[in-house]
């Protein structure tokens, strides 16, 4: 006697339900329901892609932040009319980190403890909550930071005024076109060497500056040079708002004729 083996191909003259898996047998257009995975999984599988998304736009923004660019907003009237009160400006972390600053660079630098000013006093939720949308990037730095100019830099000779009502740097000096329309160079004298690892700054608005000039007691440049650990960056652009979006002029050829310190 011989067995007959089994044929496991379905007979297509035989009447029987259609196969449920077959494209063919669903409704045009529909689309097959993924019954493998439960719903409470899926919104699992979801919420975890959500938040590994997150994590690296964090992981980015943070990265971006510490080694390359951070914003600020510019809160006072010390450097119009270059910056203006509410523009927010782009500062390149890569500069003084990996490429030296120059004369005529506008730096922002963590207020200087030898400045004495004393950060506004808010909330500790209010703060909390601040600091990390700024750490994050959402929200541009400012609070204990000052922005302005680099006018000096370490062993530099810095005096003002000449007889024409300039500045000198290293005696040869300086005509100043950044410097606000109606300012002058100084409203008051000053002759100093600026410390080592330190700059001396000022802002373009000179009569409404609180700058080197300011914090100087000992008028020969100690307490009012910025120490070069505490700068944050150069300021390389305006980003808003829309009207005065730029990249900022390069005035390094001010200070073309000025020779090294002695």
């Amino acid at each position: 006697m011989t067995h007959q083996t089994h044929d496991e191909s379905p007979d297509p003259t035989k009447d029987g339900p259609a196969d449920a898996t077959s494209d063919d047998a669903l409704p045009p257009g529909a689309i097959p329901e993924d019954t493998t995975l439960p719903k409470g999984k899926s919104r699992w599988a979801f919420t975890r892609e959500l938040v590994v998304i997150v994590a690296i736009a964090l992981t980015l923004s943070f990265l971006v932040k510490t080694f390359l660019v951070q914003p600020f907003y510019i809160p006072s009237q010390s450097m119009e009319s270059t910056l203006d009160v509410g523009d927010r400006i782009i500062v390149s972390k890569f500069t003084p980190q990996h490429s030296p600053l120059h004369r005529g660079d506008i730096i922002v630098f963590e207020d200087p403890k030898t400045w004495g000013s004393t950060p506004p006093h808010s909330s500790t939720l209010k703060r909390v909550v601040k600091d990390a949308l700024v750490f994050v990037g959402v929200l541009p730095g400012g609070g204990e930071h000052v922005v302005k100019r680099i006018i000096g830099m370490p062993g530099d000779h810095v005096k003002c005024c000449t007889k024409n009502g300039k500045l000198t740097v290293n005696g040869v000096e300086i005509t100043e076109p950044y410097i606000d329309k109606g300012s002058v160079p100084s409203t008051i004298p000053f002759d100093i060497t600026v410390p080592k690892d330190k700059v001396w700054v000022m802002g373009d608005n000179r009569n409404d500056s609180a700058d080197s000039r300011m914090h100087d007691g000992t008028s020969d440049g100690k307490l009012g040079s910025v120490p070069m650990s505490d700068i944050t960056g150069q300021v390389v652009a305006i980003a808003w708002p829309i009207s005065r979006i730029q990249a900022l002029k390069d005035y390094s050829n001010v200070f073309a004729k000025v020779p090294d310190p002695s």
